[in-house]
């Protein structure tokens, strides 16, 4: 019986990008190690907790015996987290870790589903799929959706841009704002557990959002998306999904599938 350890840091978006792989490097148990944001997300594994409730963080500074028992109960670990730290690199080998390394962030200009995908299977792994994908309940398409934030302020389009996208979609649909657990918007929802948001996201007609993670939730539902993008290179980080499209600054302008 294998029993393999996927070790996922990084944000929301980081994380759905690189769920074909990790769905494709599944065993017969297979555990994800991730931020805790996105725990209710890795629904393919078998089990998933956060990196901090693993006790991770404390290999190497604290006392880390029941992290390392943990550890060794995997007979296959592929992690992306440690891949930029000798120490940690190190640490890995000296206590004999079954550790598999890989580069947590995209090298070139392949989109970042690809790059991950090729790691998966350059692991032996089966070919993943191009979408990521979420499965969620089935339900009526309904509402507009729109999240105007994101991780940092060059990523966000002024919300004066969204304003009037949401007064001609409020002529024919409902439309429900979003917002994050730190963010602020009258009248906005704001829900925490990242897969409920996926589920209200796939009652949506379609999703109108920045370059943030919340709108790769969206493409990852298979909900109509059309993202903002200021300043990352949407040819690698757009979100991916059947009906995607991207526009502004980060596209030169330009309005183009993601496909």
């Amino acid at each position: 019986m294998i029993r393999r350890l996927l070790i996922r840091p990084g944000a929301i978006g980081d994380f759905i990008v690189s769920l074909p792989a990790m769905e494709a490097l599944r065993t017969d148990y297979t555990e994800v190690w991730c931020a805790g944001q996105n725990v209710p997300l890795a629904r393919f594994a078998d089990s998933a907790r956060s990196i901090i409730s693993a006790g991770l963080d404390r290999l190497g500074f604290l006392p880390a015996d029941d992290v390392v028992d943990r550890l060794r109960s995997f007979n296959s670990i592929v992690s992306w987290y440690g891949s930029n730290r000798e120490d940690f690199r190190a640490l890995s080998a000296d206590l004999g870790l079954p550790i598999q390394f890989l580069p947590a962030l995209p090298t070139g200009p392949q989109h970042a589903v690809d790059f991950y995908n090729a790691q998966a299977v350059a692991l032996g792994a089966p070919r993943p799929s191009r979408f990521p994908s979420l499965v969620c309940p089935a339900t009526h398409r309904t509402i507009a959706a729109i999240h105007p934030f994101a991780s940092s302020p060059a990523k966000r389009a002024p919300l004066e841009v969204f304003q009037p996208l949401a007064a001609k979609l409020a002529r024919t649909m409902p439309v429900r704002w979003l917002c994050g657990p730190e963010e602020h918007l009258p009248e906005a929802t704001s829900i925490d557990n990242l897969y409920d948001l996926a589920c209200l996201l796939r009652g949506a007609r379609i999703f109108i959002g920045n370059d943030s993670g919340i709108s790769h939730l969206a493409a990852a539902v298979r909900t109509p998306c059309f993202t903002l993008f200021q300043s990352t290179d949407p040819a690698i980080w757009s979100p991916r999904g059947p009906s995607v499209c991207v526009t502004g600054s980060g596209s030169k302008g330009r309005a183009v599938p993601a496909a």
